[in-house]
């Protein structure tokens, strides 16, 4: 089984939509938030990694599912798996979840960039190793 970082995430108004749901496309932003802390925990900081090395993580692709809603004030898990890690790119699983409930599921692929000429770049050792 692969590893599970989990990072928690509260549902603030600004998140709901007239409905007083979470408005699908802040999944991505609750999913993007879980990625940093992932790195962060990881030892990566993605601002030394763009300063010092010209090079950032920037997504790809992206596939959500959206399966039940979630609703001001909830208490949120969002999960990180690294599914696949390329010389340029990682694909993720992401999952997020209030209790026992799956709310949404997402594919999302991001690559590492030159800073300068935003073209792909390999991703560089010590950070490979550190997210392997």
């Amino acid at each position: 089984m692969k590893p599970v970082f989990v990072w928690p995430v509260r549902v603030y108004y600004e998140d709901t939509d007239a409905g007083g749901i979470v408005f699908y496309a802040n999944y991505l932003k609750f999913f993007e938030r879980a990625r940093t802390e992932w790195l962060r925990a990881a030892g990566v900081n993605q601002q030394l990694m763009a300063d010092e090395q010209g090079l950032m993580f920037v997504v790809k692709a992206t596939a959500v599912e959206y399966h039940a809603p979630a609703r001001l004030d909830d208490e949120l898990r969002l999960t990180v798996v690294v599914e696949k890690l390329g010389r340029a790119s990682v694909q993720f699983m992401q999952e997020a979840w209030c209790g026992d409930r799956l709310l949404a599921s997402g594919n999302i692929k991001v690559g590492c960039v030159s800073k300068a000429a935003v073209r792909p770049a390999a991703i560089p050792a010590e950070v490979l190793a550190k997210i392997a």
